[in-house]
This record gives structure tokens, sequence and C-alpha cells, in this order.
């Protein structure tokens, strides 16, 4: 069977265990009989025994309860390795599909140009990370347009909206930063190694944000209000982790969010313009709308408007 395949399994495996409170493993195998794999009993157990040992993802046996179950304090983010599976197994099988008619690519196109930029450093990068070395590089600012040079003590690669973000330590500051890989030149990989601090972990920093920024605001509740249409959207594609449907009927979705409210998540309520509602919190149902009417102010004087 293709990567593809196991790949699939993997996913399944997991979305099974942590859906289903100690499903047994027989209940595992007649779930993935149920989703077109017909296995044998070893084939899953090697799965389980692969994706324990080789990606972290604790699957552990409760004797009493009969099932397994996921030791998500020992494991690595699942979220995470979840999101992994995906991209591996959509470019596992855009590649099969090529091996059959290299023309294919005239049916498939991608959601913007340039997103690769900078993704051959990927790899550096990520050796940098687990062997705790020192990096330096240059780096162009978007706000003020120049470039400057950086070393870094780098933590931790992001992915958000198509692009590659690593969070590190520059120099003596006490703080994390986050760099676009697109922006990053002269990419230097030092012998130099650095103790990471064991008292600061940069997955918790985003924990509970939409995007990059992360230094502003308080962790609060967030509800929004949507027209029925873009609450099927939002249903399928949740906001956040901790989005909550608290109302959905003919007129509206109501959904709770935990989350630091930031810049990113400011630019998705706006990018939904009036098929979304903030009812809480008032500052920044207040923000967006002082925003609204400030873009209303640049098209009061246009000749169509």
């Amino acid at each position: 069977m293709s990567k593809h395949g196991t790949i699939q399994r993997y996913t399944l495996i997991i979305e099974k265990i942590r859906s289903n409170k100690y499903p047994a493993f027989k209940t595992i195998k007649e779930f993935l009989f149920t989703q077109g794999f017909e296995i044998s009993t070893r084939t899953i157990q090697r799965d389980i025994d692969q994706i324990r040992f080789e990606f972290g993802i604790e699957i552990k046996y409760n004797r009493i309860k009969n099932g397994y179950f996921i030791d998500e304090e020992q494991s690595i983010n699942i979220e995470t390795f979840l999101r992994f599976l995906e991209i591996v197994g959509t470019a596992d099988l855009l590649a099969e599909s090529l091996k059959d008619s290299k023309d294919r690519l005239k049916y498939i196109t991608f959601e913007s140009k340039g997103y690769l930029k900078g993704i051959g450093n990927l790899k550096s990068l990520l050796f940098a990370i687990k062997n705790h070395r020192r990096i330096s590089f240059s780096h162009e600012n978007f706000e003020t347009g120049k470039t400057k040079k950086y070393l870094l003590e780098p933590y931790l690669l992001k992915e958000y909206q198509n692009r590659w973000y690593v969070i590190g330590i520059v120099g003596n500051l006490n703080e994390f930063r986050t760099f676009g890989i697109d922006r990053i030149e002269n990419l230097k990989i030092s012998d130099e190694i650095f103790s990471p601090d064991k008292k600061k972990d940069p997955l918790k920093m985003f924990e509970n944000i939409v995007g990059l920024t992360y230094s502003i605001n308080k962790l609060e509740e967030v509800i929004l209000s949507f027209i029925p249409l873009q609450g099927k959207y939002i249903k399928a594609l949740p906001l956040h982790k901790s989005q909550e449907i608290i109302a959905d009927n003919e007129n509206e979705l109501v959904i709770k969010l935990r989350i630091i409210p930031n810049f990113e998540f400011e630019q998705k309520i706006l990018m939904l313009g009036d098929r979304v509602k903030v009812i809480k919190p008032e500052w920044l149902a207040g923000e967006i709308k002082n925003i609204l009417q400030n873009a209303m102010e640049k098209y009061r004087k246009m000749p169509y408007a």
C-alpha cells in the first residue's frame, strides 16, 4: 500500500482513540474496515507502535477499561502531528497522481505564488532547533523596510497561512521573537551550542491565539455571531480549537472562543465583513466598528459612493 494509505491509517487511528474513550483493539480494527482498510491485526499493531516510537504520540493501553488512550502529557503536540500527516499525505497523493500522468498538473492550482520562498532553509533550521545550535541571518522588517542582522537561539518552527516562521531568542533579550523565513537571507548555522531555557515553552505562547502575535492583550471570552451561511463555514473550519457553539438556528450561529484577541484575529473578523458581528468583549466590538467606519470614510467621497 502507498505511503498515503499508511498516513491515512495513522490519522484514523489517532482520531478514533481521541473521539471514542478507550476503544478496544477490535473497535479500532472495525473502524478502519468501515473506512476501507481491510488489514491484519499485525499491521494495526505495527501502526500503533510506529506512531508511538517514531512520532512521539504515546498511545497506551488501559487494562482496567480494556481500551487504548493517548497520554497527551507525554506526547508531542497532537494537532501539530495531525497537520504534519495532512501535509505529507497530500504531497504523497499528488506525487502518485503525477506518476500516472504528468499533465495532471494542468488540473491543479495553489492558493498563491511565492509562499515557498525560503523553504529551502527549513531543513537547516530544524537541525539547528533540534541540536540547540545558534544561527545568524539577515532579515527584512516589513514595517520599516530595513534589513538587519540577527543572532538567534531557535526554539520552534511555525506555519501560518502557507508561510513558515522561526521563533527564538535574540542575543541577550529574554523574550521570543518571530521571523518569517521568506525574508531570511544568508542563513548560517553556528557550531556554538546554547542551553534552552526549560522554563520557556514557545508552544504555550500560541495556544490561545490565532496567528503569530502573542505579546499583547489578555486571555478572555470572545463571542461572535454569524449569518447562517457563514456559520456553516465556521463549523467546518473552526477559528480556534477552543471554539464552542452556543446557538445554532435559522437566524444565526453564535460561537464562544477562549483566546487572546490579536492583530491576526481582527484581520479574520474584518475579512468577513457584514457576515459576522462581535458580541463580546465590548472593546473588541468597538475597535472593529471604528475600523469599519474609517473604511467607509475612504469611500464616502468617491463618485459611486
